[in-house]
């Protein structure tokens, strides 16, 4: 038995027992079809640990439930940046944590791509604002670091309103990530998902990966990736109004996305 249809199996179980089947309706949430080039399925993508040590379980969890995909593995390997730059590294996932500010934002995914490839990517989870009581718990720091991942593999969010009822996923804005609405809380992944990321990576003509890790241009790296006026223009907004997806044109078919979740 394989590891989609196990989750496919019991998740089906669950939702069966809360006679729930006809009430859901799905989206495509790919996020414009970007995806990492490589020659075969599953691939692994590294995730760089440049969190502080309260982060550290949240970031295995987030990995461990990712890598319940057919079409991908994540690998939880040291960072190779200062948690306060996250600079990024070609080939991989910077993962970051620290205090950097009252800069609006709770955590931001941050997408470099060429043409239709992603190449490179840094996740950031604002301490500034975790540290405080109602955001230091289990429940929002799983919440964010599962989503801000997922957005680096190519997935966009599946409902951007925070008063909607939870989906029973991460890529579910919510207000209360731990509340169950009959679909589960929304810490980490579901089925659409899953099958969101079979839909991504089913096809495998890239003939080349853009899986390799190598210093980043200079032109990538030195972007104040903290700094909201650095994101470019707002492509889509959620539910409050405010923007959840930036896109910075860097030239030469390249471009920077940056997703974010606000803080109250």
């Amino acid at each position: 038995m394989n590891k989609r249809f196990l989750v496919i199996l019991v998740a089906a179980f669950v939702l069966a027992a809360a006679g729930v089947f006809t009430s859901i309706a799905y989206a495509n949430h790919s996020w414009g079809g970007y995806h990492w080039a490589r020659t075969s399925n599953p691939f692994t993508l590294k995730l760089g640990d440049n969190v502080s040590s309260g982060w550290d379980a949240h970031l295995v969890e987030a990995s461990s439930d990712w890598s319940l995909s057919d079409m991908l593995d994540t690998a939880v390997v040291p960072g190779s940046t200062k948690p306060q730059s996250c600079k990024p590294k070609n080939g991989q996932v910077e993962v970051c944590s620290s205090k950097y500010g009252k800069t609006g934002w709770l955590g931001i995914a941050q997408i470099w791509v060429s043409g239709s490839h992603i190449t490179q990517a840094i996740t950031k989870m604002n301490d500034t604002y975790f540290n405080t009581s109602f955001y230091n718990t289990p429940a929002w720091k799983q919440f964010v670091v599962c989503q801000e991942i997922g957005h680096t593999f190519g997935l966009d969010h599946q409902d951007v309103d925070f008063n909607n009822t939870n989906m029973g996923t991460c890529m579910d804005y919510t207000n209360d990530p731990a509340r169950n609405d009959g679909f589960g809380d929304n810490l980490r992944p579901n089925i659409h998902d899953y099958d969101e990321l079979g839909i991504i990576y089913q096809h495998l003509t890239d003939g080349f990966t853009t899986l390799l890790a190598k210093i980043s241009p200079a032109a990538a790296a030195d972007i104040d990736t903290s700094n909201p006026s650095e994101w470019g223009k707002v492509i889509r907004k959620s539910g409050d109004g405010r923007s959840s997806l930036h896109e910075r044109d860097l030239g030469k078919g390249r471009k920077l996305f940056t997703f974010v979740i606000w803080a109250d």
